[in-house]
């Protein structure tokens, strides 16, 4: 099962670094939406992500539209504290986008009015913001996963060997 994770216009270098680190662990591909808060060159970026940078498949973009033209067939989700949707409550077929915002900001209203029936949010008490976008990246990747049982990671049975 392919899943892409977009970042549109990520701002903080930890963040993206975490989530190519995540995007590594698990197969999904990362897309990045310009402008970037941050050089790719960036120390704290590549301290993020480690020595992960080459075992992911990252594609970067002028702008959204760049990218939603090049895979118009495809299902796109978009991550918002302001869904109605859970994360949990919807179906990731293969091949889809999840689309998440900048750290600031959240993705532009226009995009989420456009698609509110895509949107989906992860449930948390009304005094909260928002998660860690690094943190959010996983907890969605991973359902996306789970709901596909896990396909082309290693299986419970192997990694018993390594178990006490």
């Amino acid at each position: 099962m392919a899943i892409n994770v977009v970042l549109v216009e990520p701002e903080i270098p930890q963040n993206t670094g975490n989530i190519v680190r995540t995007c590594a662990a698990v197969g999904v591909n990362l897309h990045l939406i310009k402008p970037l808060g941050f050089s790719v060159e960036d120390r704290y970026l590549r301290r993020a992500g480690l020595d992960y940078w080459d075992k992911v498949n990252i594609k970067y973009y002028d702008n959204f539209n760049e990218l939603r033209h090049k895979y118009k067939e495809c299902t796109f989700y978009y991550s918002t504290t302001k869904a109605q949707n859970s994360y949990a409550d919807v179906r990731y077929p293969e091949d889809c986008f999840i689309v998440f915002g900048k750290e600031t900001a959240g993705l532009p209203e226009e995009l989420l009015v456009e698609n509110r029936e895509w949107c989906i949010r992860i449930p948390m008490k009304d005094d909260i913001r928002s998660l860690n976008l690094s943190n959010s990246v996983a907890v969605i990747v991973y359902e996306a996963l789970r709901q596909n049982n896990f396909a082309g990671l290693a299986a419970q049975g192997e990694l018993t060997k390594y178990c006490w």
